[in-house]
């Protein structure tokens, strides 16, 4: 390009404005059009996504004609028994009511699998348990595996007849407050807690400030309180079969044999064996309430995420009651 075309105006621009504006303009497209992609990649995934959590929520509501051909039902029991958890007295018993009212249940199977957890969650599971008992007239049968420690012996003690693993891990029948007490590491870093309450024992068992022996005492007798509400239940349960002694109530836990030969337990069995020989039905149905897709998605990104950074972190360090 010579100089007179350099400066030769075409439309009011010389040869190298149009160019520059020609590539402006073409880069301008390209962004556009590339844009334009990623919004309907985007639009795709959140449609897949969606149709995921949609299927996800469908396939987990249970059939509205369950299966009536003879078979064990089944209702497992793992993790940590809690209203955050997945083992928890609202799905728990949604599941037994299902299993108790199919007709083709001959018998319903409770798996357990769990270290324990909150009293109330398992007291309102075993009540479910011995009402359903009494109006269905169907037999329950605990299976415990790994472990039946504690909240989860408390449910499994509601069955006719509790199976073991000579290996599993049984009892732990006893009461538990835990928390934490910060007041040394304040004095050593000279913070000054200023706690103000309306009410003597509103700051009960706070880990910022010096422990109170009435106060003490005072959570003392409501463990041991909850702690004869765990017996009375064990020993309702368990009946004349119970072999009891100075370590019963202790709080300690024993194999499957030794739960056996305390009374705390009936047989050896699996869930299988059970199903095959104790019922008479070997096809097992799952009655299980199962987490689907869009409701982990809300736990784990909703608004209660924040929550358990925030205040969760303090409920933490306070004192939490569960039998273990």
């Amino acid at each position: 390009m010579n100089q007179e075309q350099m400066s030769s105006p075409v439309g009011g621009m010389n040869a190298v404005q149009q160019q520059l504006l020609a590539d402006f303009a073409g880069a301008y497209l390209a962004e556009q059009r590339r844009q334009a992609r990623w919004r309907w990649v985007w639009r795709v995934l959140w449609i897949g996504l969606i149709l995921a959590m949609i299927w996800a929520t469908i396939a987990s509501v249970p059939e509205a004609t369950a299966p009536v051909t003879p078979h064990t039902a089944l209702v497992e029991v793992r993790g940590e028994i809690s209203t955050e958890a997945e083992a928890n007295a609202d799905d728990l018993n949604s599941a037994l009511k299902s299993a108790f009212e199919d007709k083709g249940a001959q018998a319903v199977v409770i798996r357990l699998n769990s270290p324990g957890g909150s009293p109330v969650q398992a007291g309102l599971i075993n009540d479910e348990i011995r009402r359903l008992k009494a109006l269905h007239k169907k037999k329950v049968y605990a299976v415990c595996e790994e472990m039946c420690a504690s909240a989860a012996f408390y449910i499994a003690v509601a069955a006719d007849q509790v199976y073991v693993d000579k290996a599993s891990l049984v009892g732990s029948i006893g009461v538990l407050m835990d928390g934490f007490g910060f007041t040394g590491v304040m004095d050593k870093v000279g913070v000054e807690r200023r706690l103000m309450t309306a009410g003597a024992n509103k700051g009960m068992l706070d880990p910022f400030s010096p422990r109170n022996e009435s106060q003490d005492a005072y959570a003392q007798a409501m463990l041991n309180q909850i702690h004869q509400q765990f017996i009375k239940v064990v020993r309702e349960g368990r009946g004349k079969r119970l072999k009891e002694s100075e370590d019963t109530f202790s709080g300690l836990f024993w194999n499957g044999e030794q739960a056996i030969a305390l009374g705390l337990a009936d047989h050896l069995g699996s869930l299988d064996s059970i199903a095959r020989d104790v019922v008479k039905a070997e096809e097992i149905i799952d009655y299980t309430v199962k987490e689907n897709i869009a409701e982990r998605l809300a736990k784990r990104f909703g608004a209660g995420f924040g929550e358990a950074v925030g205040s969760g972190m303090v409920q933490a360090m306070r004192s939490s009651v569960s039998v273990r």
